[in-house]
């Protein structure tokens, strides 16, 4: 079975609203630059695997737009019309840092209709993983409030599809965008079973959410606040010793990835430093984990990362692992960003960090 990747350039025509970076223009903000949530990355990503080869060697396609049903399993009836009725006006915006234009609606249900397509196909056996180049993104959608750029939360859509078709019911959502995956918390907070699981930049965004004291009713719930400069050792040692533990004692039916490239080192809205080699060696621990728990069946949906320039390459490292091909798209900022990663004495401290929270876990 292939790997199935799943995109449509109808989602990359998503945008709206005058922003400079993450500030709306007006007064002193002058206009230029847009929101960072760019197509460019992800038409970039699509466009290189198509030049090394490797989009030939993936079950590439589209998929149709998640339905009205779909959605009302996750967001209130409300929230969907004041959506809907805004993009059919010709655009608008509903909550913090998500504007759209005419048609928005239409378009973040179809990013949402290609995360189902991806994990449909991986839980009715067409596919062994799948990859849903989402956009817009969802990991910060509530049910009743778009903020972050994400209007529709894409993965939760998904899997309360799944579920609803009686095609699995214990789910793990490992989230490694270097922003809390709040949304996707709130919405299955007090699940007992759906693991959530973020790894995340401490206080960056949302400011006032992902701290590890946050389990909900059912424990099933576990954040992984990290502070700026970590590199990629630590971030596999936070899987080592905290996700490949969880995940085992959750023991899913499918593992689903929020796969956020903003820990990139190039990040203009993080301050990690990883590279296209620490995302290939996630994913190759996220497919260990999937083939040992749940028959290898692994689902990925796009979040954040915004540097034009590299995503495509960190995004290309993740799907030619999921794929197992030998076709490369070298990392050109591999180097530079190797030379800078953090000194032993900051791993070995971060390692104590990380030993703590994994025995609060209970892990």
């Amino acid at each position: 079975m292939r790997t199935a990747f799943f995109h449509d350039e109808r989602c990359f025509w998503h945008g709206g609203g005058n922003y400079a970076l993450t500030l709306p223009v007006g007064g002193l903000v002058q206009p230029g630059g847009g929101l960072p949530e760019s197509p460019e990355t992800k038409r970039r990503l699509v466009n290189l695997m198509r030049v090394t080869g490797l989009l030939a060697e993936v079950d590439a396609g589209s998929a149709p737009e998640a339905s009205r049903a779909d959605l009302l399993r996750v967001h209130p009836a409300a929230y969907l019309d004041a959506f809907k009725a805004a993009s059919d006006a010709g655009g608008g915006e509903l909550g913090l840092r998500t504007p759209f234009g005419p048609g928005g609606y239409e378009i973040a249900a179809l990013s949402a209709g290609l995360a189902k397509a991806a994990l449909f196909a991986v839980l009715e056996g067409r596919a062994q993983n799948a990859y849903a180049l989402s956009r817009p993104p969802g990991h910060h959608c509530l049910p009743d409030w778009p903020n972050g750029f994400c209007l529709l939360n894409n993965i939760a859509v998904a899997v309360r599809a799944a579920q609803a078709a009686g095609l699995v019911r214990r789910v793990a959502i490992v989230d490694w965008d270097v922003h809390h995956g709040n949304g996707t918390e709130a919405i299955f907070l007090d699940d007992p079973d759906v693991l959530t699981l973020s790894i995340h930049q401490e206080w960056n965004y949302p400011l006032d959410t992902g701290s590890a004291l946050v389990r909900g009713a059912a424990g099933t719930n576990i954040n992984v606040p990290m502070p700026p400069g970590c590199g990629e050792a630590s971030y596999l040692e936070v899987w080592d010793r905290i996700v490949a533990p969880a995940l085992a004692a959750h023991a899913p039916e499918v593992i689903v990835i929020a796969c956020g490239f903003d820990a990139s080192a190039m990040d203009p809205l993080g301050r990690m430093l990883l590279r296209a080699e620490s995302f290939a060696a996630l994913t190759a621990r996220a497919m260990a984990a999937a083939d040992a728990l749940c028959n290898g069946r692994l689902m990925m949906t796009h979040e954040g990362g915004y540097s034009e320039v590299h995503v495509p390459f960190c995004g290309h490292a993740v799907i030619a692992t999921m794929a197992g091909s030998a076709i490369t798209a070298p990392d050109p900022l591999s180097a530079t960003i190797g030379a800078r990663q953090p000194g032993p004495r900051w791993v070995e401290g971060l390692s104590g960090y990380i030993g703590e929270l994994a025995r609060g876990f209970g892990l």
